[in-house]
Parts: C-alpha cells; sequence; structure tokens
C-alpha cells in the first residue's frame, strides 16, 4: 500500500467520525437536558460504567467531569458485581456506557441500582436495548458506521460517545459557573494550574534579598549590591524605601558607553526613573506578560504606598514553572 492509499485511509476515518460527531447534534434534546438536570442536582457522585472500550471513554468522561466541576469516579462493571457496588451510594447518579446496550456486565447490575433509587442514564447506541430502556434517561450516541472497514472495531461509536461526554462535562461547567480559577485548583501541578494560580508574592524576592540601594550613592556601589543580590538590577529608593527608579544590567552598559566615572557619578543621575512596579497580588503570568510586554527581565514589587516589599525575575518565573 502507497504513501497516497495510507493517507486517504486516514481521511477517510477523519471524514467518517467528524460525521458522526455532527450527526448527535440533532440528539441533544429531553435525554441531554434531563442527565444535565439529574446530575445537577446530586449530592453524591456521578459514577461513570462500561465495559471494554466503553469503560476506557467512560473513565476519560469521569476524569473531565471531576476536573470540570461535577465530583465523579470510574467503577468497573465487573467489578462491581464482586463487591465494588459498595462504592454506589443512594445520593449518587450513575452513567452508564454501552454501545450495544446489553452488555451482560451492566445488565446485571441494573436491578442493585435500581433498589438503590440512584437515577440511572444510560449512554448507548441502541435505544431500543434493555439498558437504555430501564434507564431514566437515554443518550443516544448510535452511529451509521464503524470507521473500521470490518465495521468490528469501535471508532465512530467511541468518538461519538466521548464527544456526548464532553457536551454533558462542558454543559455542567457552565450551569455551575465554574471559572479558570476553580479549573486551577484541581490541576495544581500542571503548567495550567501554576499560571492561574501563583501570585507573585509566592515567588518574589523578599526582605534582605531584594537589591536596593538610595539615590545618592555611587554607580559602584550600586554595582557591588546587584553582584551581591544576583538578580541583573538594583532598586534606587528613598529613606522611606519608596521607589525612585531602578537601574539594570542595560543601564550599566550604557553608563560604559558614555564612559561615565562608575566611582564618582551617583546612581541617582543614570537610572531610569519611574520604572514600572507591580503588587504582590497580582498573577505571576500577568507579571510574565508586562515583562514581555514592556521586553524586560525583572520588576519591582511594591506596596500599596509604593514602598519595595519584592523584587522578581525571569528566572524565578522560570523556576515555578509559569514559563
Amino acid at each position: 500500500m502507497n504513501k497516497e492509499a495510507l493517507k486517504a485511509l486516514g481521511v477517510a476515518v477523519l471524514e467518517m467520525e467528524a460525521a458522526a460527531v455532527a450527526a448527535l447534534c440533532s440528539r441533544v434534546d429531553g435525554g441531554f437536558t434531563g442527565a444535565c438536570e439529574y446530575m445537577l442536582a446530586c449530592r453524591g457522585r456521578v459514577v461513570v460504567t462500561g465495559m471494554g472500550k466503553s469503560g476506557h471513554v467512560g473513565g476519560k468522561i469521569a476524569a473531565t467531569l471531576a476536573s470540570t466541576g461535577t465530583p465523579a469516579f470510574f467503577v468497573h462493571p465487573g467489578e462491581a458485581s464482586h463487591g465494588d457496588l459498595g462504592m454506589i451510594t443512594p445520593s449518587d447518579v450513575v452513567l452508564a456506557l454501552s454501545n450495544s446496550g446489553e452488555t451482560n456486565e451492566l445488565i446485571t447490575i441494573i436491578p442493585i441500582i435500581k433498589r438503590l433509587g440512584v437515577p440511572l442514564i444510560a449512554m448507548t447506541g441502541n435505544p431500543g436495548s434493555r439498558l437504555a430502556t430501564e434507564a431514566d434517561v437515554h443518550l443516544d450516541v448510535s452511529v451509521a458506521k464503524e470507521a473500521c472497514p470490518l465495521g468490528l472495531a469501535p471508532t465512530s461509536s467511541t468518538t461519538a460517545a466521548l464527544a456526548m461526554g464532553d457536551a454533558l462535562a462542558v454543559a455542567m461547567l457552565e450551569a455551575r459557573d465554574f471559572s479558570a480559577e476553580d479549573f486551577a485548583r484541581s490541576h495544581p501541578g500542571g503548567t495550567l494550574g501554576r499560571r492561574l494560580l501563583l501570585h507573585i508574592s509566592d515567588i518574589m524576592h523578599r526582605d534582605a534579598a531584594v537589591p536596593r540601594v538610595t539615590v545618592d550613592l555611587r554607580i559602584s556601589e550600586a554595582l557591588v549590591e546587584m553582584s551581591r543580590k544576583g538578580l541583573g538590577m538594583t532598586a534606587v529608593v528613598d529613606a522611606d524605601d519608596s521607589v525612585l527608579g531602578v537601574f539594570t544590567d542595560g543601564d550599566l552598559r550604557r553608563v560604559l558607553d558614555h564612559r561615565l566615572d562608575v566611582h564618582s557619578v551617583p546612581i541617582g543621575e543614570v537610572m531610569t526613573r519611574d520604572p514600572k512596579t507591580v503588587g504582590p497580588n497580582l498573577l505571576a503570568a500577568e507579571g510574565l506578560e508586562i515583562m514581555d510586554r514592556r521586553k524586560i527581565n525583572a520588576l519591582l514589587v511594591v506596596d500599596a504606598d509604593g514602598r519595595l516589599i519584592g523584587a522578581l525575575n525571569m528566572h524565578d518565573l522560570l523556576r515555578a514553572g509559569v514559563i
């Protein structure tokens, strides 16, 4: 088989699965809203279950729900009939996935779920199946044809089920007014979590670690402070620690270009006046945006009265995983 034939097969699969997902739009109906209402009213967890490939899709749906404000977990239906049914409580909602709607392991546990009085949401490709008819709500994810040329391997059907699960999760997210900060709280270890949760105060240099000199000190003395603190700059402050300016490595190069005497010229004559400062409660990611926009490598952090309380540079953001 040549490269063009392989590419054609790949395109055909994607087109077939895209069509299967597009066909779901007309089925976002009363069953969909009913499923949403059950999940919104749930005081416990959404318990997702399914066998085989449906189980893999169910695991992803449970994870997506849990990370977007709807507490959920996956229970294997085979294990459920051997003790794991104890994980389901009367406060829960069950979302069961089966393309055929006749999966034995699911059919076996339906009576127990009914006896608990737990709402059952079924997602199947067969509206006339036992699982679909026994459910309180049915979501039709049937497909005209699997993308597998043998018509056997779950392909279009699993894609459709996954897409319907995403539709449920996003509808729940919106209904619960779930914010980006809420999302970050459930993803504290990821880059997104760090960008949305870390504030400048969490990673800035403080107290004696902040380079600072008074306006009357000579350039050479400012260079000693810069070298000691290792941030590539120093704040220039008055007697009350109010920020008057900043002196950076870039400013030093300009001083040398003008052949100024670093042992006699006061830092106040060569500093950058009125530098950009930020407050400690600003998100670290916002600090990064300011640095990028202004093409600078460090920021001075001040309190509400403009007094110096910290310093932040690109290396701090890199170490914190914000970059």
